[in-house]
Order: structure tokens, then C-alpha cells, then sequence
């Protein structure tokens, strides 16, 4: 990691000292990109329809999985003479037998907001919830299990021992008890999907992963990934930083030798949401009492509109883009639609690099610019990737005190989830004939952008799957930049500051 004062040290805004290096020019590390439209929606959407059937998906495609894990685990338990058996559904659990079922976890907190308070307070029309959190103090929040057929309480000490959100699927062992509630023996769930091989969606890897050809001294490729640009309508206190940014992407930072074996090696740039500031009162466009007095009271009122935010974000990519290709997520700030899956920021908002994008030609094959989706899955350089820009893992966070981010990364992989909670809690469009937040394949770099600060692990999965789990800090407050190499998932995170 680069610190604050390396980077000034090492004279990234003055000239570079005198060394032996030539300074020929230098070329850009190609990039090995593959983007998928697994949360594509329909262009003819229909929101007519009811959003239990997300849930009846969801459980039809993970439940089998569950049940496999859970025959293997219980299928020779005996506890007090009496062998456990497996029921169908919810409602078949039977007083003082021994029984295991799969079913989905629903959380009853009363802080969670609730569409049928909001219509019947005529709120049925309102901006999502910005509840800080779900969870009460006071031990009233209840663990349900349900199905088609019905809902049951669970109780027991083993469920203090997981992380649990509505939405999961997850198997439990146990007993009816007195009360009609559900005393948990123990507890299974999927864990981690099949993990495809190195470059399953190519034709063929490219030559340079022949092992014969492969230069063993020369650096391998990044994949750099931000979040949290967030360039707002006016002048921000880290605008220098901004500049920085550009030159080390650019490859125009610190001395000829690191441009050349480290920065020219990023092969590409992911912007993982909130490149767009959220909206201020200090923003002076928004205290211009012009803008107030002539506010219309119905219909869209244009002076309202202030273009300079993105404005500076189509700046910022048209710059980078002769270099280095960009993919780019829509944040919750961000200009798109704010349930998930959200869709790309359109192109007319970019008039200046909107011409890196997909050609006429060739619409469905992602151009230097690839404005993706949120949730996003593709093939880099051989690997599955998976990512967001945070609204899953932020919504998840407020169902637990003092949440592990990491740890709850990691459970939506063994979940095999990455939304658990849409449509609950995190608005989603009402998919009915597929649930495109189900992991069918697992992928090997997952990442989650606009987060608190940085992190990074691996996981391991029953059948040897490994994947490397990154939290991308919001560069607006950390200044830093993750870097992923394309040979090893390796992370490194480079800290950016203007030389005083």
C-alpha cells in the first residue's frame, strides 16, 4: 500500500528524478473482458405482478441444494432413540417428533418498514426506506421459517451462532415444543455453488496464458476498481486527489520505470457506483432562490436540474478512456432506477465518451465503455466476477448489531444469494419466471463497492472452490484504490494524496 506520503515522496506532481530508464512510450496491458446480462431487465417490464413469486423461486432453485447438504448431515442422526426425519413442508412439523425442513428465513422486526403501514398511511407512493437500522434493542425480533404452506417460529440457542436476513434458504433440525414454536437443533444451508474453470466462456485462452510463452519476470495485470466518486455541482475539498487519480490510471504518475511495470499494467477500470454525488443544501445550485421561486408543483421542474455533476464524471471517463477501458456500475446516488437490478446509466448522459460505448454495429458487445448493470457478473482475464456497488451488503448490515462485512459477504456466498433481502427490504423488480440474485455459478472474485473502508479475504468452499472477497472503500472520504491482480486475485490498495 502507497501512503500519503510515498506518493509525494516519489514525486508524483513534479518532474521525475534522473534515472537510467528510457522513457519510450508506453502501451496499455490489452484486456481479457467478457460482460454478462444476467441482471438485464426485459425492455417491456411489467410490474402488475405480485413479489411472493421472487421468493417462491428463489426457494425452488436453492432448496435442493440445501436438502442435499442436509440428508448427508442428518440422515443417520438419532437423538433419544429416535431417528430424524425429513418433512415436505412447514406446516408438517409435528409436536415432540424429531424433523428437519428447508424453507425461507422471514426476520419479524418491528423497525422494518412495512408496505402495508405505508399504504394504509397513505405512504404507498415514497422514496425507499432510510431507516438506519432493523433490529430493536428490546429482543422483540423474531426468527420465522416459511414455505407455500405456512411460517413457524424458530427458538435456540444454535441461531446465535449464524448470520440470518429474510430471504436466505436454510434447512433446520429440530423439534415442535409446547408453545407451537420451533426449537433448532442445528442448522444448514447451501454453501458455495459449483465454481467454473479459468476461461470457461472463451473459445480459447489466450496465448499468453500458455505456460510456455509466459515471461515469468513481467508483472501480471490489475484490474483497478473505485467506488464513491461522487463529483457533485460544486468545488470538492478532494478535486486535487480527483487530478491524481487521473494520472495514475492514465499512467502518467511517479517515475518512467513504476508508469511502465506498474501502471500501464492495469488493464482495466471498475467504477463500482456512486459516481455522482448525493444531492446537498449546501450546494449552491440547490440555495438559488430563482430555482425555489419558480418550482412547479406538479410535473418535472427543470431549473431544478443541475448537469454539473455529471458533467465532471463524463470529463473524468472521456479522459481515461484513449487508455484504459471503463466499466461502469450505477450507484444508488447515481442517475438510474433505484430498485435493484438497477439497469445502465444511459448514454445521453455522457455526450462526451459516450462514443467509447457499444457501436451501432455491434450493440450487444461491451465497447471501451461498458455502462453495466447492478448487480454485474463477467468474465476478466479468465475469472468469474461478481459485483455491486453496496446497496445489498448496506441493507443486510441493518438486520445486525455491530455487522462483519466480510463475514456477511461471505454468508451470501454460502447463501448462494447475493440479495437476499430484495424484495423485503431492498426494493427489486418483480421477476417471475427467473431470480436472477441466485448463484448458480460461483464466481472467483466477488467484490462490493462504496463501503466504510477496505477489506479483503478468501473463502473456501466444500468441493475447493475459492473466492476473493474485496470491500471497496468510497474514494470521496478514503482516497484509496483497490488493485487486483489478473494472475493470482491478489489485492493491493494504493492510498492517493496531492503533494502539498
Amino acid at each position: 500500500m502507497v501512503k500519503l506520503e510515498d506518493i509525494a515522496g516519489l514525486g508524483l506532481l513534479q518532474a521525475p528524478p534522473k534515472t537510467d530508464f528510457k522513457n519510450t512510450d508506453l502501451e496499455r496491458a490489452p484486456s481479457n473482458y467478457k460482460s454478462l446480462n444476467t441482471f438485464a431487465l426485459p425492455k417491456a417490464r411489467q410490474y402488475q405482478q405480485q413479489f411472493a413469486d421472487i421468493y417462491f423461486l428463489r426457494l425452488t432453485k436453492i432448496k435442493p441444494a440445501v436438502e442435499q447438504i442436509a440428508h448427508e448431515a442428518w440422515d443417520d442422526t438419532v437423538l433419544g432413540g429416535e431417528n430424524a426425519k425429513k418433512v415436505e413442508r412447514v406446516l408438517d412439523v409435528r409436536q415432540g417428533e424429531l424433523c428437519w425442513v428447508a424453507g425461507t428465513v422471514y426476520m419479524d422486526m418491528p423497525l422494518k418498514p412495512s408496505i402495508l403501514e405505508d399504504v394504509s398511511k397513505d405512504r404507498w407512493i415514497s422514496a425507499p426506506t432510510s431507516v438506519g437500522h432493523y433490529y430493536s434493542e428490546d429482543g422483540k425480533d423474531q426468527v420465522m421459517l416459511e414455505d407455500d404452506s405456512g411460517r413457524i417460529r424458530l427458538v435456540g440457542e444454535p441461531l446465535k451462532n449464524y448470520f440470518l436476513v429474510t430471504g436466505c434458504i436454510i434447512a433446520v433440525m429440530g423439534t415442535e415444543n409446547a408453545n407451537g414454536e420451533f426449537e433448532v437443533i442445528d442448522l444448514k444451508f447451501a454453501d458455495l455453488p459449483p465454481q467454473p474453470p479459468r476461461w470457461a466462456l472463451s473459445d480459447k485462452k489466450p496465448k499468453s496464458e500458455d505456460v510456455s510463452m509466459v515471461d515469468v519476470g513481467s508483472p501480471s495485470k490489475k484490474i483497478a476498481i473505485i467506488s464513491g466518486l461522487e463529483f457533485s455541482g460544486f468545488s470538492t475539498a478532494y478535486s486535487a486527489e480527483l487530478k491524481v487519480l487521473r494520472e495514475f490510471l492514465a499512467a502518467q504518475a511517479l517515475d518512467p520505470e513504476t508508469q511502465s511495470n506498474e501502471q500501464s499494467k492495469i488493464s482495466r477500470l471498475i467504477i463500482a457506483g456512486n459516481s455522482i454525488a448525493e444531492a446537498s443544501s449546501s450546494d449552491p445550485h440547490s440555495n438559488n432562490p430563482n430555482t425555489k421561486t419558480h418550482a412547479k408543483k406538479y410535473g418535472y421542474d427543470a431549473s431544478s436540474y443541475n448537469p454539473a455533476p455529471s458533467q465532471l464524471l463524463d470529463s473524468f471517463l472521456n479522459e481515461l478512456l484513449p487508455s484504459l477501458p471503463i466499466t461502469l456500475l450505477p450507484g444508488a446516488n447515481d442517475p438510474a432506477n433505484i430498485s435493484y437490478p438497477q439497469q445502465p446509466i444511459h448514454s445521453a448522459m455522457f455526450p462526451e465518451s459516450r462514443y467509447y460505448g457499444p457501436t451501432p454495429t455491434h450493440p450487444d458487445q461491451a465497447g471501451w465503455l461498458d455502462a453495466t448493470t447492478n448487480p454485474f457478473e463477467s468474465e476478466i482475464e479468465g475469472w468469474r466476477v461478481l459485483g455491486t456497488s453496496g446497496q445489498n451488503l448496506d441493507d443486510i448490515c441493518k438486520y445486525i448489531e455491530d455487522p462483519d462485512r466480510l463475514g456477511l459477504m461471505e454468508a451470501m456466498c454460502r447463501w448462494r444469494c447475493s440479495a437476499p433481502t430484495a424484495p423485503d427490504t431492498l426494493w427489486s423488480y418483480p421477476f417471475q419466471d427467473d431470480e436472477p440474485f441466485v448463484m448458480k455459478e460461483c464466481p472467483h472474485l466477488y467484490f462490493v463497492g462504496s463501503q466504510p473502508k477496505f477489506g479483503s479475504k478468501v473463502i473456501e468452499g466444500p468441493d475447493g472452490q475459492m473466492v476473493r472477497l474485496v470491500l471497496v472503500p468510497k474514494f470521496s472520504e478514503t482516497k484509496e484504490v483497490v488493485l487486483v491482480d489478473t494472475e493470482t486475485l491478489d489485492v493491493s490498495l494504493v492510498r492517493l494524496s496531492a503533494a502539498s
